[in-house]
C-alpha cells in the first residue's frame, strides 16, 4: 500500500469552469484557514482505500492510521510506502506486526500514487466550492473519499502505475 496525507478545509480552490457565451463563469472565494488532515492509504494491486479523518497530522495520529488499516487487513502483510515526514520516523510510532513500512527517497511525491487520491479529492469534490463549516468540509472530504473507496477499479486504475504492476511480475 501507498500511504499519504493532506489537508482539507475552508479554503476555497477556484479552478477554470464553464459557462455558456457570453457569460463569464462567476467563482466565490473564502479565505477561511480551517483545516483537518485526512490520512489514506491505497493499495494499486486491488483498488482498496483506507483513509481517516484526523485534527492533527502528528505521531499519535498515524499510529492510529496504522492500527486502522492493520485491523481492516487482518489476514494481510501490508508493505505500507510513506514519506518522509517526522511522524512516519518517530521512534514513539507504533507499526502492527502486520505492517512494515518502507520510506520513499526525499522530495519525491512524483512517486507515490497516493497523490492522486488527493488530486482527484481536490478537482471533484472541492473545485468551486464554498464551505460554511469546517465540519461541512469534512464531510465533504469524508464522501469523495468514501464514493472513490467503493469503485476498487477506478482506484486501481488510477494509482497503478507500470513500474508498480510489474513489481508483482518480477
Amino acid at each position: 500500500m501507498f500511504q499519504d496525507e493532506a489537508r482539507f478545509g475552508r479554503m476555497s480552490d477556484p479552478r477554470s469552469c464553464w459557462a455558456p457565451a457570453p457569460h463569464r463563469p462567476v467563482v466565490n472565494l473564502a479565505l477561511i484557514r480551517e483545516f483537518r488532515y485526512q490520512y489514506a492509504a491505497v493499495s494499486p494491486w486491488d483498488g482498496s482505500l483506507d483513509f481517516m479523518t484526523t485534527e492533527k497530522m502528528n505521531t499519535e495520529n498515524m499510529t492510529r492510521f496504522l492500527a486502522q488499516v492493520s485491523q481492516a487487513h487482518k489476514e494481510e502483510f501490508i508493505v505500507m510506502v510513506v514519506d518522509g515526514a517526522s511522524s512516519h520516523r518517530s521512534k514513539d510510532l507504533v507499526i502492527p506486526e502486520n505492517v512494515a513500512l518502507v520510506r520513499l527517497p526525499p522530495y519525491s511525491p512524483e512517486l507515490n500514487p497516493a497523490e492522486q487520491i488527493w488530486n482527484i479529492l481536490r478537482r471533484n469534490y472541492f473545485a468551486n466550492r464554498i464551505f460554511e463549516s469546517l465540519n461541512a468540509a469534512t464531510a465533504q472530504a469524508e464522501f469523495g473519499l468514501a464514493e472513490m473507496a467503493a469503485h476498487k477499479a477506478s482506484v486501481k486504475s488510477l494509482t497503478n502505475w507500470p513500474w508498480i504492476s510489474a513489481i508483482l511480475k518480477a
